[in-house]
């Protein structure tokens, strides 16, 4: 049995919470759907630097899936989860059920998302981004950090995000950190779990085509680029889903080249969908 501390209410969250406040301790806030690995430690670890305790909630949000089997493939791993998190010092864990974070008194207010959620993801996983912003705001509201902590990975969760913040008028700071990456250059994922040794070696090809634009910057057109980096793709084993290079504020596609820009691909490993980015 693990000795980190779990809260599952949001009543025992608030008195947590007000005995921070009492103390005048800082919070930070590392929301997760479980499954943790490396790059949810980093995460963590920069809160822990940054603040006196550190939350991290654990929790599969099934308003956010939009594929109802991928939503029962989700890895849900608490036990080795509180494990991973043993020797961390002042981390708790809020593991809260669905009536938890959704009570019949929500008062949920949905924001219209605009542009921003209907490109790349929000095109291919409609809804997603709707379970996104109903999550967040409801975790925002009952943690009251000071700072939350989120991968560049999710670059459009990380913007949208962003938004909501402004939004809804929390006064909690976001904090972005970096990308974390295997040995071999594969973007850290909890849906790196379901994938066998072989689709390990097949996904590589997503930061290998990724790494590929970044190199054809100002060498070619972006219209090019995107062609060759399509051609590269489709000698893997990967179905590719999309592939765009896109401003990295608005995430509106690009027909030329900038000072600063991100390329994202999302793509299907087997029965495991998988996406990356690159800025640069």
């Amino acid at each position: 049995m693990s000795k980190v501390q779990v809260i599952h209410t949001a009543e025992a969250l608030h008195q947590f919470r007000q005995k921070l406040n009492e103390n005048s301790q800082s919070l930070g806030f590392v929301p997760t759907m479980g499954a943790l690995h490396n790059g949810h430690i980093s995460l963590i670890k920069k809160s822990a630097e940054e603040n006196d305790y550190t939350l991290i909630s654990i929790f599969v949000n099934p308003k956010q899936f939009n594929n109802s089997e991928d939503l029962k493939q989700y890895p849900r791993t608490l036990e080795a989860d509180l494990m991973l998190l043993e020797g961390l010092q002042h981390c708790v864990v809020f593991a809260p059920t669905e009536a938890e974070l959704y009570p019949k008194n929500d008062g949920f207010v949905p924001m219209e998302l605009g542009s921003i959620g209907r490109v790349l993801e929000g095109a291919f996983r409609p809804g997603h981004f709707e379970g996104v912003v109903h999550v967040v705001h409801n975790l925002f509201r009952l943690v009251d950090a000071n700072q939350a902590y989120f991968g560049q990975k999710d670059f459009q969760q990380l913007a949208i995000i962003r938004l909501l913040t402004r939004y809804y008028g929390f006064k909690t700071r976001i904090i972005a950190c970096p990308t974390i990456r295997e040995a071999s250059g594969l973007a850290m994922s909890s849906r790196n779990m379901r994938l066998n040794e072989k689709e390990l070696q097949d996904a590589l090809i997503i930061i290998e085509t990724l790494r590929y634009v970044e190199a054809a910057k100002n060498q070619r057109s972006i219209e090019e680029t995107i062609m060759a980096a399509r051609t590269l793709f489709s000698t893997s084993d990967l179905a590719l889903e999309y592939l765009a290079i896109v401003d990295p504020e608005t995430l509106c596609e690009l027909s030329e080249w900038q000072e600063k820009q991100i390329c994202c691909i999302a793509a299907h490993c087997g029965s495991v969908r998988l996406i990356d980015n690159l800025l640069f």
